[in-house]
């Protein structure tokens, strides 16, 4: 008869832990699967080039994400950024790219290769930027603190990056466009990712 009881009375305290699961930690999980949705939907609409889109729905997710996941935070912030990048939002792009390297290097637990993704866009960015400033013919004290960044970038990534070769190519490209006149790069296709 006792054992009768106990048995029945853990039966019906199983569905109180279910709801306080759900309600307490279940949260968390019911956020991030719901981050995950956007991330999906985000990825296809970046295979689509639709990169407006695209940086609505990573916004998107990372308003909803959990504020202690700030790897998958910083993640989503280089996605962002990227996505500005091809949607001809370059100057945004770049500064949101130095403000995400300072926080991804202020991170002690972030990982190495979210530090070289970061800091490879960043040079990316500066690249493109002096990039356009030498087509608008804007003087050299423009565009050259923008190129020896990304110089400067490009080399470090070169000397300690898993992929030095495309970086050793990015940093030779970058020292070819800092000697380069405006008059070289008319006519030139603009440089793309």
């Amino acid at each position: 008869m006792k054992k009768r009881i106990t048995i029945a009375t853990l039966w019906l305290i199983l569905p109180l832990l279910g709801v306080a699961y759900h309600y307490g930690p279940g949260q968390k999980l019911l956020a991030l699967d719901k981050v995950d949705d956007l991330l999906e939907q985000s990825d296809q609409q970046l295979e689509e080039e639709n990169w407006s889109e695209a940086i609505e729905l990573l916004n998107d997710a990372l308003a909803k994400l959990p504020k202690d996941e700030t790897e998958a935070a910083q993640q989503i912030k280089l996605q962002i950024a990227k996505a500005k990048m091809m949607d001809a939002k370059l100057p945004e792009a770049r500064a949101d790219l130095a403000a995400l390297v300072q926080e991804i290097n202020d991170n002690p637990t972030a990982s190495e290769q979210l530090k070289e993704d970061a800091l490879s866009s960043l040079a990316n960015a500066r690249y493109y930027m002096t990039y356009l400033m030498k087509l608008e013919g804007r003087p050299d004290s423009d565009w050259e603190p923008e190129i020896e960044a990304a110089r400067q970038e490009y080399k470090l990534l070169a000397q300690n990056s898993s992929t030095a070769d495309k970086h050793l190519l990015d940093l030779e490209a970058s020292i070819r466009l800092a000697r380069a006149t405006p008059r070289e790069l008319y006519g030139l296709p603009l440089p793309s990712q």
